[in-house]
């Protein structure tokens, strides 16, 4: 448990990074007329996620979840891809990437990195650390809730997302 403790702490720590990058992007991109859409959805996303990261210390620690190799080592392996991939998302959307949905005007969608692959790779990454993280020491109570609860305020994010682009991509044409 020490070490899934330690792993879960690291991720949070990871979380505090993206923030502070988000934070400094945020500036960026307002300094540009930067708008912010779906705003209303961020504090339920913040809490959601904070929750993931809570409840697989105290599932695992109340509930007494051992580690099973079999299932842990690739969970591990999957935390670890989806940390990759936010970060390779982080770079190549460079100073446009944030936490919050922030559309500067008239900049074309960046098609470089995993975003020449398809649309919206972060969340992707969000998904698999969401099911992955809580498996790695067998949370599986947590990984359910997560995942569950992420749907509906994915397909939220999405849309909002989706639609703050289509709205960008007009207005630059």
């Amino acid at each position: 448990m020490p070490l899934y403790t330690l792993l879960v702490l690291l991720v949070a720590v990871e979380r505090l990074a993206e923030l502070g990058v988000a934070r400094r992007n945020a500036a960026w991109s307002r300094a540009r007329g930067g708008v912010e859409h779906g705003s209303g959805h961020y504090p339920v996303m913040v809490l959601l996620h904070t929750a993931l990261l809570a409840g697989c210390l105290a599932e695992v620690h109340l509930a007494h979840r051992p580690f099973l190799p079999a299932l842990g080592l690739p969970m591990l392996i999957l935390v670890l891809a989806a940390q990759a991939l936010r970060w390779w998302c982080i770079h190549s959307l460079g100073p446009r990437w944030n936490t919050r949905v922030i559309v500067v005007p008239h900049l074309p969608l960046v098609s470089t990195g995993p975003y020449r692959l398809f649309s919206h790779p972060n969340y992707l990454a969000v998904v698999a650390e969401g099911a992955a993280l809580p498996l790695v020491h067998g949370a599986w109570l947590t990984a359910t809730a997560f995942t569950l609860l992420n749907l509906p305020l994915l397909a939220t994010r999405l849309r909002c997302e989706n639609d703050a682009l289509a709205g960008c991509a007009t207005a630059s044409t």
